[in-house]
């Protein structure tokens, strides 16, 4: 919900995937996840955006910079369902185990670093982690790295593919789960 980049990339994108693939079987799910500003991204601001259009924060400021709003709503609606994460209580401890595990799953070449930096990013993740006090469920279980993310299915309810930022790369991936499926 504030995420310009979401709504300037990823849901047009989305749309054009729908319309191009639906009727061969692929099905687009949009779902409203946060990592942080969870006071914007709410159900409330979800079913404004579903029923009229509206959006807000972020996501206001920059489409109306970019001119792609009318009378302050989007021209657009979303032609897919959508649903709203489930937001929890972030009530893990920060454990030396966790921020370290945090630290290699956001950063792969973590290991890589030299000492002093390995301590710096590491006190870096922990105070993030100390002040994190909310979670989005398919956000944390997908470990997503930000939005606009993807996670592509195959009909077998596989994960064939998570990615973080625009859906273009997706699309050849689409196009061969769709296939193997005929």
């Amino acid at each position: 919900m504030n995420c310009p980049g979401c709504f300037l990339y990823a849901l047009p994108k989305a749309i054009q995937l729908h319309e191009t693939y639906h009727k061969k079987g692929l099905v687009v799910i949009g779902l409203a996840t946060a990592f942080e500003d969870y006071d914007k991204n709410t159900l409330g601001n979800l079913q404004r955006l579903v029923e009229t259009g509206e959006v807000i924060g972020e996501t206001l400021k920059a489409l109306t910079r970019h001119g792609m709003l009318s009378d302050g709503k989007l021209e657009w609606r979303l032609p897919f369902a959508v649903g709203m994460d489930r937001v929890l209580p972030d009530t893990e401890p920060v454990t030396p185990e966790r921020t370290l595990h945090y630290a290699r799953e956001c950063l792969p070449e973590f290991d890589g670093f030299v000492e002093d930096k390995k301590h710096a990013t590491l006190n870096q993740v922990r105070n993030y982690l100390q002040r994190k006090t909310m979670k989005a469920e398919t956000f944390e279980r997908f470990s997503l790295k930000g939005t606009p993310s993807s996670i592509l299915f195959d009909r077998k309810g596989h994960v064939q593919d998570v990615s973080f930022g625009q859906l273009e790369s997706q699309e050849p991936l689409i196009r061969e789960c769709l296939a193997s499926a005929d």
